[in-house]
């Protein structure tokens, strides 16, 4: 279900070991877009029985089944932006409303290379 590269992993257990007292899982969710549509994001938010899970190094990884069965398996990455996340398969789009040769900023990672606007 998810891939995570030795530079995220690393990034993520730093933030662990800074924050014992943060609970261990992280939500893969799909945030709201801004020009160049929706993206996936990551938060720190308990699994629950209705979402699809996984444990990678002690850390529960969940999203919503519906997201993930759109999504197929994710891919979690880091670049001088942030985390970028990557789905096997593309968000649909929903038709942002700006030009997107301009690039977007911030973090999303919801398309190729770990631009939103991919």
């Amino acid at each position: 279900m998810i891939t995570i590269s030795d530079a995220a992993q690393k990034e993520l257990d730093a933030f662990f070991d800074a924050n014992q007292d943060a609970p261990k899982s992280v939500r893969i969710y799909l945030a709201p877009g801004g020009c160049c549509g929706p993206a996936l994001n990551m938060a720190l938010d308990p699994a629950t029985d209705t979402d699809a899970q996984e444990e990678i190094n002690g850390v529960v990884y969940c999203m919503a089944k519906e997201l993930f069965e759109v999504t197929g398996a994710i891919s979690v990455d880091i670049s001088y932006m942030g985390f970028t996340i990557t789905p096997e398969n593309p968000l649909p789009s929903m038709g942002g409303g700006c030009s997107c040769s301009g690039g977007c900023g911030g973090g999303c990672g919801g398309g190729e290379g770990g631009s939103c606007c991919g």
